[in-house]
């Protein structure tokens, strides 16, 4: 809960002047979401408002609107409730992507101190992007600096968030000025972060991988011929990675999670995962460093359904390794990235040198 700042200028107010707050820092991050509970009836809202947006699904509004009410939301949200009750936080009663965001939130607020204060919000679903801008700035918040946890840039991940958080402001009599964080995938601070965490991970296996899988959400190809920037980002968070991890020629990118029956960017996690098999490939890792925090995709995906597969295809080893989430290298990366956007806003003195 935030608390509200004491005005100090309350004493020299007329009584008739409304209370306003003003003069804090907030920061916001931001997240894609999860259902409220892995029910179906919890599902099907957020399936809808998810899959709603037309930076998501971009296809003609008519048809898809007749498609995804029509078909979709009366089959697949028992599919993913199952699917988010096989990974649900059980001991928190909430979806992990919600339990770990709030986590890096709370260790970002004691890293930054008393004076900036930090929340946190979903794209779909709770907590929304609205509520929390305005508990910012009802917090005394006029200078506002938006944290996208997407890694890399992609219209339909960081280009939906900040539209959205731009739509509230829009709504503002007082517009609160507003920075956003920039996609740090080739950042050195998150990559020695990735690096430093993979590594250890990688230590810590019972046996030594024949390959590393770096697999990334999947875009439909045609987001990459519009000017979208993903693609080429991932490419190259996986590049500095597996060098900095000396495994370049280990290394095998791939991009999971596709849906519909378009070309989505190849090659896909799964089916790239059998050929290995296949080959006679029989002990893989698998990280993700297109997640800052561990969700259905990963979980779900990667560390239960990929694994059943390549180990029924001849495999004899797999190990997921988890997101960096609120580990100390990777909230001590977040932090960084944070300080070096606050510049300007906190005193210097304050500000150690960035990452």
């Amino acid at each position: 809960m935030l608390m509200r700042p004491p005005d100090p200028a309350a004493a020299h107010r007329p009584a008739d002047h409304p209370e306003v707050r003003h003069g804090r820092v907030g920061v916001l991050l931001l997240n894609l979401g999860s259902p409220d509970a892995p029910t179906p009836a919890a599902v099907r809202p957020w399936l809808r408002q998810f899959l709603s947006d037309p930076r998501v699904v971009e296809l003609p509004r008519l048809a898809w609107g007749l498609l995804l009410n029509g078909f979709v939301l009366q089959t697949r949200p028992a599919r993913t409730a199952e699917a988010y009750a096989a990974i649900w936080d059980r001991a928190a009663d909430d979806s992990p992507l919600r339990v770990i965001t709030r986590a890096q939130a709370d260790a970002l607020a004691a890293r930054l101190g008393p004076d900036i204060l930090v929340d946190f919000a979903m794209r779909y679903g709770t907590p929304a992007i609205p509520d929390r801008l305005r508990a910012l700035r009802a917090a005394g918040c006029d200078r506002i600096l938006i944290a996208p946890l997407y890694p890399q840039y992609s219209s339909a991940t960081t280009g939906t968030a900040l539209e959205a958080v731009f739509r509230t402001i829009a709504e503002e009599r007082w517009v609160p000025s507003l920075r956003t964080l920039p996609p740090y995938y080739d950042h050195p601070g998150h990559i020695a972060a990735l690096a430093e965490r993979t590594r250890a991970q990688l230590a810590a296996l019972p046996f030594v991988p024949e390959r590393l899988v770096m697999s990334f959400h999947g875009m439909p190809v045609s987001t990459l011929v519009k000017g979208d920037p993903y693609h080429c980002q991932c490419r190259k968070t996986a590049r500095l990675l597996g060098e900095a991890l000396g495994m370049a020629d280990r290394v095998e990118v791939t991009f999971q999670s596709r849906f519909g029956r378009a070309e989505w960017f190849q090659p896909y996690t799964e089916p790239r995962l059998l050929e290995l098999a296949a080959a006679g490939v029989r002990r893989v890792a698998v990280t993700c460093p297109g997640f800052s925090a561990d969700c259905l995709e990963t979980l779900e995906e990667i560390a239960i359904e990929a694994r059943e597969a390549f180990l029924a295809a001849g495999g004899t080893d797999y190990a997921y390794l988890p997101c960096l989430n609120a580990t100390d290298q990777g909230i001590a990366m977040l932090e960084g990235l944070l300080r070096q956007e606050l510049l300007g806003w906190v005193p210097l003195e304050e500000v150690p040198h960035p990452l």
